[in-house]
């Protein structure tokens, strides 16, 4: 699991440079590959279409070398067409396949106790759509072999190369391979690259040349495999989880062995789209502590982008141009038609406009107006003004959305001219949850609650409006909203709740553990306790709990004493990943007359690897109070295109679309927890003199 390649610029050239005058250079016969049936007949490449330079890349590597009859490796190597995450039909159901497993699956391969500690292993984990496709990939390349005609097949994936001495190591290895399995037959499966599960591999039977795993290897960028061996794999199907993981459960029956050292290495200059589902994690484990995965979208200068859809019941055009890094506005239909100065005004904010009323005459000029781009939907009425037979192709696009269960990006990036993402067309938004909808008020009401100026630095993501907006946060003086709904879930806290257990982990940017010693229940309520921790990698243990479920709209109530003291924050807030969505009130110990609400969004449907963004759009509320003294109840209020937040019952805050990000859109699990962030811009340093601290809170109510 090849969780990241960071590498600075001058690294990858040097690696580069490098790679290119060793290919250069030409390399000896490595004895192994042959016609022969005790050897490697025949070379298999996964790679995917849309990489040819991938390929090139590996096939140079692999010119080096000639087989024992002097003939070069390439002359032996065929491609084997990847399955691509971004094609939605080719990672759907399947049989071969089973995304769900289990957190115990992780722990046999690579034992670790926080992991242990913080999960069942029976919680379960379901794969990336990246995950699905490389298990797919592979399974192809086991169904070639199985039906081919040679004996012995090395797998190697695209992204390879050959470490200096391999083709030494690779003989020695498998002349011990073929007198280790004379007897019974084989060998059957051959590890020539893999990553020790963080030095916890169980080795057996080691010499000179290899050993036999029992677990504990990661990755399958080079494995020798049988004919047997593919069969063996095929008949254990389906794959359960990822791939490599998989593997390790297979080892016994294969008989598998690996070289004592892996001689077939990872390229540190190509870009990974990998997503890996047991990073969130571990990262709540507290074993890693950075956000992986690709990098947020880098400002386009695709558009500006005009679309008109047919009116669907989900949005989707809008929620992939959203993930293309577009900020994207959608129109309902009866606003007033925007005229030139007003169509510019709102193009200086937004990127894409979908199903804009633009008055004819100023989309007639857009339309032969180079920088535009046009989009449309097979069955979007031509607005007047448009003629789409004139439309030029480099330019616009009519795209396949609707009545396809998996569209494609293709199309639609290839007018961008942008680069497909490693997720899935997305179904989009319920249209009405009014998505993407530019909400905000021309005028504010006047304030009921003083809102400071100070709102701290936010996102600048496309999904949080540019400073040159001037967005200030303001109080809405509306009623509070009916939140007289049904009641899906309530707790006193004054004893453990089955609605809202304990949870043991932690997260990114927190210099606390989550610990069952951190959460207390008494006649109060659910105390939630920081201290110092005497061992560990984060130097405090404290207290959080969450619901079970996750919820959708609705109110979600509390009644809080926050925690008093520098460097401590208390939060009672929404929170979901893949993608990353959140709704936060926050309270700073040493800051304690104020209230920190937040909101962070990233698009994408249920799944979506996007969790960009690590301050959100914070503003800081003055209560008026101390809301380390008493208790006092604070709500979200959250409903399709507008957020609410209350004390006490009135209103302090209130937002809307775009004002400054979309309302989250996704179910999510509701939190609360003291915590103690590494940033002492946003709590101050952690005065440990003051600890152990507390905050406690009580009465959980969760409303339609």
């Amino acid at each position: 699991m090849h969780f990241t390649r960071v590498v600075g610029p001058m690294r990858t050239l040097a690696f580069r440079t490098w790679r290119a005058l060793t290919v250069a250079v030409p390399g000896p016969r490595i004895q192994a590959f042959g016609s022969g049936t005790d050897q490697i007949g025949a070379v298999l490449v996964v790679n995917l279409e849309r990489q040819p330079r991938r390929w090139r890349r590996v096939t140079n590597e692999l010119g080096r070398f000639r087989t024992s009859e002097g003939k070069p490796l390439t002359s032996i190597t065929r491609c084997l067409t990847a399955v691509d995450a971004r094609d939605g039909r080719a990672v759907a159901a399947t049989a071969d396949v089973d995304p769900t497993y289990r957190i115990g699956d992780q722990l046999y391969v690579q034992p670790d106790a926080r992991l242990a500690e913080c999960f069942s292993e029976d919680e379960p984990v379901r794969m990336t759509w990246q995950e699905v496709a490389v298990a797919r990939s592979h399974v192809e390349a086991w169904k070639a072999i199985a039906n081919g005609a040679s004996e012995y097949v090395l797998v190697l994936e695209d992204d390879v190369w050959f470490s200096r001495g391999a083709p030494a190591a690779i003989d020695s290895g498998w002349r011990a391979a073929l007198d280790r399995c004379a007897a019974e037959g084989g060998p059957n499966l051959l590890y020539l690259s893999y990553s020790d599960a963080d030095g916890t591999a169980v080795r057996e039977d080691a010499c000179n040349s290899l050993f036999r795993p029992v677990r504990g290897l990661w990755f399958l960028s080079g494995y020798v495999l049988s004919r047997e061996g593919a069969a063996m794999l095929l008949r254990a199907m389906p794959v359960i989880g990822p791939v490599d993981l998989w593997m390790n459960y297979r080892f016994g029956e294969l008989g598998a062995l690996a070289l004592n050292s892996p001689v077939i290495k990872q390229r540190h200059d190509e870009a990974s789209e990998n997503a890996y589902s047991v990073l969130p994690y571990l990262a709540r484990a507290g074993i890693v502590d950075a956000a992986y995965g690709i990098k947020p979208p880098a400002t386009t200068h695709a558009g500006p982008v005009l679309a008109w859809t047919a009116g669907g019941e989900r949005e989707g055009l809008a929620m992939a141009l959203s993930m293309l890094g577009l900020r994207v506005r959608v129109f309902n239909g009866d606003e007033e038609p925007l005229r030139e100065t007003r169509l510019q005004e709102v193009l200086k904010t937004f990127d894409a406009l979908v199903d804009a009323p633009v008055v004819p005459a100023v989309l007639s000029a857009a339309a032969v107006n180079e920088h535009y781009v046009i989009l449309m939907e097979p069955d979007a009425p031509t607005p007047l003004g448009l003629e789409r037979e004139r439309l030029p192709p480099s330019r616009s696009a009519i795209l396949t959305l609707n009545g396809s269960a998996y569209p494609s990006w293709e199309v639609l990036c290839r007018v961008l001219r942008l680069s497909t993402p490693a997720d899935v067309f997305p179904a989009g938004a319920p249209r009405a949850f009014g998505l993407f909808r530019d909400a905000r008020p021309t005028t504010r009401p006047g304030p009921v609650v003083r809102i400071r100026g100070n709102t701290g630095s936010m996102d600048d993501s496309p999904w949080v409006l540019p400073p040159s907006s001037s967005w200030q946060p303001a109080p809405n003086g509306s009623r509070p909203p009916d939140v007289a709904g049904p009641v899906l879930a309530q707790a006193s806290m004054t004893e453990a709740s089955t609605l809202f257990p304990g949870i043991t982990e932690t997260f990114p940017g927190n210099l606390a553990s989550f610990v069952p010693e951190g959460l207390r229940h008494d006649t109060e309520g659910a105390l939630l306790e920081i201290d110092t921790l005497e061992s560990g990698v984060r130097p405090y243990r404290s207290g959080a709990f969450a619901s079970v479920r996750s919820f959708g709209h609705g109110c979600f109530e509390a009644e809080i004493r926050a925690a008093p003291g520098s460097g401590l924050i208390t939060g009672f807030f929404l929170h979901r990943a893949t993608p990353r969505q959140e709704i936060d009130i926050e309270f700073a110990g040493a800051d304690p007359c104020r209230m920190l609400v937040n909101v962070y969004f990233n698009p994408g449907d249920d799944g979506t690897n996007m969790s960009f963004g690590y301050r959100g759009s914070p503003c800081r509320i003055d209560l008026g109070f101390d809301a380390t003294a008493d208790f006092h109840r604070y709500a979200i209020d959250w409903r399709p295109g507008q957020l609410t937040w209350l004390v006490d019952g009135e209103v302090v805050h209130q937002r809307v679309g775009w004002d400054p990000t979309p309302i989250p859109h996704l179910n999510m699990r509701l939190h609360a927890n003291l915590w103690a962030p590494r940033s002492a811009e946003l709590a101050g340093l952690v005065d440990e003199s003051t600890l152990p601290a507390s905050a406690v809170v009580r009465n959980l109510l969760v409303r339609v």
